[in-house]
Order: C-alpha cells, then structure tokens, then sequence
C-alpha cells in the first residue's frame, strides 16, 4: 500500500511539474513580444549613426545591430503620428492632421480597432509608457484603447519636474488616476517602464509596450552631467541643452535595452526605434509655462533634409528609425519606403493574425527580412499646413492658402533629389497631372470636419 502511495505521489510530483511547465509556456515563442521606443521631435542628424554631434551609443548600438529604415516617414507632427501607429491609417481619416493640444476633446473613435486592442485578443497584454497626446482627459486615455496599464503625461508637451502642461493643466497619471510624483520625466518613465518588465506585467501573455518619450521635445531641463560631455563641441547653448537631451534619452533606452537582456526577454523581442517627426528649429514661447523656459532659438538638426518639423517636407516626414530582433534579422540599411502606417498590419502579419477591417497600411515584413524586396505602395501624409503623396520615385506637396488663393504645387524626385532642390512640377505634365490626381483621391477620403477651406 505505501509503496502505490509512492508512486502515486511521484506521478503527482511530474504531473504537478508538466503543468507549471505548461503555465510557463502560455507564451507563444512563436509571436515576438514587441517593444516601440519613440522619440519626441529627434531630427534626421539628432543620433549618431547618422552622422550627429550628439553621442547616442545606445540607439547606435541598435543602428549597427538591426535593421535602420532608411525612408521611414511618419506624419509632420505628434499626434497624428500616434493616431497612424496605432490604427494602421492616415491620420487625416479621423480628422488628426495637427497636435490635439489646449482643452480639445478630440480623441481615438470607437469604431477603430486600434493596434492593442487587436493584440489582446491573441494573449498579449499591453502597457503605454510616456507620451500618449491622443486625448488629453483621463477617461479616453490609453487604458479606453486597449492598453492594460499605463503610465506618463497625457499632453504634448509638459515640464519636465512639474509634470504639467504648458497652459498648467495637470497630465501625469497612472492608469485611470491624475497623480503627482517628483522626477525627471525621462527617469521616471523608465524606472516605470523597467518595474512592469520586471514585476509587474503577466509572465504568460507576450507584451506590447509603447515607450513614448517626452526628449528631445522642449522644455529642455537637463542636469548638468548630460551637458558637460558638449561643453567643447557645441558652442550655442540652446542646442547644447538640446543635446543632453539627446543623450539622457539614449542612456534610458540603454537601460531598457540591458533589462530585456538580464531577465532574458532580448532573445523574442522586436524592437522598433522611431521618431514621431522631425526637429523643430526653434522655439520662442511667451505665454506657456508663464515664461519659465526658453527661449531655444537653436533645437535639431534635419541636415540633409529639407525644413523642419509641421512641413510636409523630408525634414519633417522622414525620420530616424530602426528594427532590432536579436537573431532574426540580418544588419544592414533598409531602402525601402515605409510608412508609420504600416507597423500595425506587419506586427499583426508577423504573428500571422488577422488585420483589421479599414486599415490602409501594409504588410512590409518580407521587404525587412530581405531589402531586395521592394516595397512599392504609396504613401500620403496629411499636415495642417501642407499635404504631400509618395508614389516612387516622386513626392507631389500641396500648399493651400488661408487667403483662398490657389495652391501650389511641388514635385519632386526624392530618389534622385532627396534634399528636395528641384522642383519638376513644371517639367513632365503627363507626372504632374498624375500625381495630382493620386494626391487628390487620397485627400477625398479624409474626414469631412479637416476637409474645408482654410481659415
């Protein structure tokens, strides 16, 4: 009789073992958990790998290791690159064609499916870290979208220490609670982002994490530590403060990065590094923060591109950017033309679920796996100043005038004219017509409240 009760105990003891084994693996390692890191207004020449003053190490370090998106475009400015990110479509769609700032109650619509929400039904659980800019009352913030936990500022831009944004209303949150906490931005929402990693989050779901950061975005408030390596290098103090941003946002993300590898979690996940928009040339406020920061009459460097952040050219539309999978992907720059748009239809092909109805976004994993795959599909993008389409090798931006006037128009061949020096428009009717024609089909489709003469 004890000797069955030994084996009985002994088939308890392995069968106890197979199903912790078996909870443990409630993970698929098939899908990769996903990690986006953004960074808020970092210019073309803003990293190193790049050619920049500034010493970014760490987002080098991913540069030189992944795959770096040579024409990664994104919207020219915050908010509607988020919207684009996280649903798949041009921002304009839903009527986001500039920052969601002041008291707006403009927000994500219901009837999207955003990215999160899609993931959780295939057992990941997500979390936002940072900058959200999608709806600036706690009640349609990032846990109404398909977030499980959150954590950071629901505005634009805020004060590094106050937590508040510039007309002084109180952003900081965790969750669905306004809260008030002491700290640097940048530490903070990366010792929030290293606790979920590490203690909080559910072991047996994958994740997706959205790591928006606030740098190298003004007000600029660094320590002295992060502006001493610059003191020699750059003279102009404005673009100093600038970048020990920079390089306080780089050493966070080296933080981020050494955590995935100590718990292990660097083997199965994708890392994908971006910008929201390009640099922002200056920035003289009057009013905001009741005249505490700035003036800054120098902040990023877009060289070689043309312009700056709010414009619709390259300056402001295409940005750094870079896919990182340990032992997946084979290193190198990637040629292809890429949209924001597309990283939620390619991390969802990628764990091969289905894409959400209304998504106009592409599928570009077989074009990162192997450049020599090109990626062919056009890429619109919608400002609140200019609009512009991408249709190989030619980029056709609009201006429209507030006096009703009639728009101009420019056409470039950025393959051969990056830097955007020659305007063809008058050149080859047969393109510009066509291109016109693209452009306009595509600015059909916005929202009717964006799609209305300028005032």
């Amino acid at each position: 009789m004890r000797s069955i009760k030994i084996i009985f105990g002994v088939c308890l003891f392995f069968l106890g073992s197979c199903n912790q084994k078996t909870e443990k693996k409630g993970v698929e390692k098939s899908n990769p958990n996903i990690l986006v890191i953004i960074a808020d207004d970092a210019g073309w020449n803003d990293v190193g790998y790049n050619g920049s003053e500034i010493k970014t190490p760490n987002i080098d370090w991913l540069a030189n290791n992944g795959v770096q998106l040579n024409r990664f475009y994104v919207n020219p400015t915050c908010s509607p690159s988020r919207v684009s990110l996280l649903t798949g479509i041009p921002s304009s769609r839903i009527g986001v064609v500039a920052p969601i700032s002041g008291k707006s109650t403009k927000t994500l619509p219901d009837s999207i499916t955003t990215l999160p929400q899609a993931l959780k039904k295939y057992n990941y659980q997500n979390a936002l870290f940072g900058k959200w800019h999608l709806g600036l009352d706690i009640s349609n913030g990032p846990n109404a979208f398909g977030f499980d936990y959150s954590y950071g500022f629901l505005h634009g831009q805020i004060d590094q220490y106050t937590h508040r944004y510039k007309n002084g209303d109180a952003s900081w949150y965790r969750n669905d609670k306004m809260i008030e906490e002491e700290g640097h931005t940048t530490d903070l929402v990366t010792k929030e982002a290293i606790e979920w990693l590490t203690t909080k989050r559910d072991t047996s779901k994958n994740f997706y994490v959205q790591l928006a950061y606030s740098a190298p975005h003004f007000p600029l408030q660094e320590e002295d530590k992060w502006k001493e390596p610059y003191l020699e290098t750059i003279k102009d103090d404005s673009r100093r403060d600038y970048a020990a941003a920079m390089a306080h946002l780089d050493f966070a993300i080296g933080e981020i990065m050494e955590t995935l590898k100590r718990t292990g979690l660097n083997e199965n996940t994708l890392v994908i590094f971006m910008s929201d928009n390009g640099a922002m040339e200056n920035w003289f406020p009057t009013y905001q923060y009741n005249g505490a920061h700035g003036p800054n009459p120098v902040l990023g460097n877009n060289d070689p591109l043309r312009d700056w952040k709010s414009s619709n050219y390259e300056g402001a539309i295409r940005v750094p950017a870079i896919l990182y999978w340990e032992n997946h992907l084979k290193t190198g720059v990637n040629p292809n033309f890429i949209s924001v748009s597309d990283i939620m239809p390619t991390i969802l092909s990628l764990i091969e679920k289905d894409i959400p109805k209304g998504v106009e976004g592409v599928n570009i994993w077989p074009s990162i796996e192997n450049s020599n795959i090109t990626t062919s599909h056009d890429i619109y993008v919608r400002g609140h100043k200019q609009e512009c389409l991408i249709h190989q090798p030619y980029k056709i931006i609009r201006t429209r005038h507030k006096d009703g006037s009639p728009a101009d128009f420019q056409l470039f061949n950025i393959v051969n004219d990056p830097k955007e020096q020659h305007n063809i428009i008058d050149v080859d009717t047969l393109i510009s017509n066509k291109m016109k024609v693209l452009l306009q089909n595509q600015f059909a489709k916005d929202d009717k409240t964006v799609n209305v003469e300028l005032k």
